[in-house]
């Protein structure tokens, strides 16, 4: 079947939506579907590529929009590309793409994922829910990464009351072999061990952005003892984040890596002894990274946000949950960790196994195929 992807950015603009993204349309190519994928270039020109097998139309950007890109001729390729698509994919929120697949209505079915509600724009949220209600009327069906997000959310709720059939969970999944201790991961995690040790070794993987939490996390760190820190990724939050640092007097306790290479991302894994993503908005629906710390057989803390952070992380049995925004509880949880060997390896174990068994890609990739076939059986 012929499927369009639709969303703001793609390879190599590197972000949890845009992996996703790329993991499901090289995924269904490789099944031998018709893939193609219309975002936004980085530029104001037109651009059309073809990245692993997955051809990529990249609309010329004309400026942004509380993040949100616009491309004045969007609507118009989406019509190009899409009208004889069996399958329309949104990936939400992306006011723009919405606002073309409803005026567009291209392909013969619409499927959403709906990745998170809109937190923090709230003028942009005022002009847009009229319109995202609508295109989540208008789709077939609507795909949410896990429970607790559809029962919190005020624009899936009153849907999963009214038509529970038209919302499905499919979790999103990763490439669990790529965090398998290969010989090549475990010789450079090694290094990188020694490059940020010694001793435990506390992890953050992610962008800097407001949400995050990275600064609760930097406080915490200033009250923990016998453990180092490493931040892992790049946003608009890095010199406030430099800047904490510097004035707690911890530039030897944390440190800022910058982003590393897709090849070293296994190996950082591999070298921490514990993951934290210290997220303070539900702009965090689940977190990626909370599965490639699993995948990695790491116990993990996070914080509870009433969205799918704690239905990765089990308090309790993979790792901490901790309220949000409070360092002084975020450092405890750190410190129990640190202090306790036996539990962060029964708590890593039993991370792996839950990933292992529940967020594989072959098993987003076939609930997602699934899907697809039961909306256009008979058509």
């Amino acid at each position: 079947m012929k499927i369009v992807h639709v969303y703001k950015d793609y390879a190599p603009v590197l972000g949890g939506i845009e992996n996703h993204l790329r993991w499901q349309a090289e995924g269904m190519r490789a099944r031998g579907h018709d893939v193609r994928v219309l975002v936004t270039n980085t530029a104001n020109r037109r651009q059309i590529e073809t990245i692993d097998g997955v051809s990529v139309t990249k609309c010329a950007r004309q400026f942004n929009i509380s993040s949100a890109p616009l491309a004045a001729e969007m609507p118009w390729a989406l019509h190009r590309i899409g009208q004889d698509a069996d399958i329309v994919h949104l990936h939400a929120p992306y006011p723009p793409g919405e606002l073309a697949q409803i005026f567009v209505r291209a392909g013969r079915r619409t499927v959403i994922t709906y990745h998170s509600d809109i937190v923090k724009q709230a003028t942009l949220l005022k002009f847009y829910a009229p319109f995202l209600r609508r295109i989540l009327h208008q789709a077939h069906k609507i795909l949410v990464s896990n429970p607790p997000y559809i029962a919190s959310s005020p624009f899936l709720s009153p849907i999963a009351a009214a038509q529970p059939e038209k919302i499905e969970v499919v979790h999103f999944g990763i490439d669990l072999e790529r965090f398998a201790p290969t010989p090549a991961v475990t010789a450079r995690s090694a290094e990188l061990r020694a490059q940020y040790g010694p001793g435990p070794l506390v992890l953050f993987v992610g962008r800097l952005r407001y949400y995050k939490g990275v600064a609760v996390l930097v406080r915490a760190m200033a009250q923990v003892t016998g453990a180092r820190c490493l931040v892992v990724g790049t946003g608009p939050e890095e010199d406030d984040i430099r800047r904490l640092i510097a004035e707690l007097g911890i530039g030897d306790r944390v440190q800022l890596a910058g982003t590393l290479s897709d090849a070293d991302l296994p190996a950082i894994y591999r070298a921490a002894d514990l993951f934290v993503l210290p997220s303070i908005h539900r702009s965090e629906s689940l977190g990626i990274v909370l599965l490639e710390a699993m995948a990695s057989g790491l116990p993990l803390i996070s914080t509870e946000l009433g969205t799918g952070t704690s239905y990765v992380n089990r308090h309790g049995e993979t790792g901490l949950v901790t309220p949000p925004d409070d360092s002084a509880a975020l450092a405890a949880a750190i410190q129990r960790l640190v202090d306790d060997v036996d539990l962060r390896r029964n708590f890593g174990a039993t991370a792996l196994s839950h990933a292992q068994t529940a967020f594989s890609l072959d098993a987003m990739l076939d609930a997602t195929e699934r899907v697809y076939r039961d909306l256009t059986a008979g058509l």
